[in-house]
């Protein structure tokens, strides 16, 4: 630096000490509070319950219950066959969503008709499309674990009433996202086969399903994962696995049962948590 003459690049290019998004973030931090706040007093939450002393005493009871954990052989098989049979809920019940959500897919997604080249629908159609989309929301708004309370009293106890109550529910859901997908991708090569005459199908299976398939198939492993956790829960209900081992067992105070169900539980969870993130990795290297 020659002298004389003064470095004022440093100060000019310092970044200011204020944030200057500060009036909005604290701002939507107040607003956050202000909304927050209503649900929490409506919805009794009070955490400060659990640091009772009632509260302590029944929590060390309880898992002072656990140890040590059952290991008898009879109860091992047990175990092991409830959790094949969660396995099983989930990809039956995934399966038939599937088969149901597909044709579903197609007819409520608007990128794959007429409109989409800006042509006048017809009233039966649009209504038709309406329609579809309705089944959807209703299926998706009914929680699986409210479908299985009512296929249980149909049914009877037992994976059938867990097998239709992921189907109806993983239908709607499956559903809704395929058509999301679906209509988020390049419209050019679905308009230029549907301009050129393409049915719906046709329009479908060369034009949007190739840019999108591992969009697709990545979300179904990601649901799949996500009704293995579903089926344990509907077990409480009477839908079999290990959800209802576990009910049993709690109802009758066996710790140690309890216990070994929750370490095979988070087992089943991470692999399957493991099975998915690697065929997601798997499909996104293509």
């Amino acid at each position: 630096m020659e002298p004389g003459r003064h470095d004022t690049t440093g100060a000019a290019s310092a970044p200011p000490l204020r944030d200057p998004a500060w009036r909005a973030r604290v701002a939507l931090t107040i607003l956050a509070i202000v909304l927050v706040w209503p649900m929490m007093v409506a919805s009794d939450f009070r955490p400060w319950s659990l640091l009772a002393p009632d509260s302590l005493d029944a929590a060390g009871r309880f898992l002072a219950s656990f140890l040590p954990p059952a290991h008898e052989p009879d109860f091992l098989k047990l175990v092991v066959h409830s959790a094949w049979v969660t396995i099983a809920i989930a990809t039956a019940g995934l399966t038939l969503g599937w088969i149901g959500a597909v044709p579903l897919t197609l007819l409520a997604t608007a990128r794959l008709s007429q409109s989409a080249l800006g042509r006048q629908m017809q009233l039966a159609p649009t209504i038709g499309r309406q329609l579809v989309r309705a089944v959807l929301v209703f299926l998706r708004s009914v929680p699986e674990l409210v479908w299985a309370l009512l296929f249980v009293r149909v049914v009877g106890l037992g994976p059938t009433a867990g097998v239709l109550a992921i189907a109806l529910t993983y239908c709607g859901m499956l559903g809704k996202v395929y058509a999301e997908i679906l209509e988020s991708g390049d419209p050019a090569p679905t308009n230029v086969l549907l301009a050129n005459g393409s049915s719906r199908l046709g329009a479908f299976l060369y034009g949007t399903l190739p840019q999108n398939a591992t969009e697709l198939v990545s979300y179904t492993v990601f649901r799949w994962e996500c009704a293995v956790r579903s089926s344990v829960i509907m077990g409480f209900v009477g839908a079999g696995g290990l959800g209802q081992q576990m009910d049993i067992s709690m109802k009758m105070l066996a710790g140690g049962e309890v216990a070994t169900l929750l370490a095979v539980f988070m087992i089943l969870v991470a692999l399957a948590d493991g099975t998915s993130r690697v065929l997601r990795a798997l499909l996104n290297r293509r």
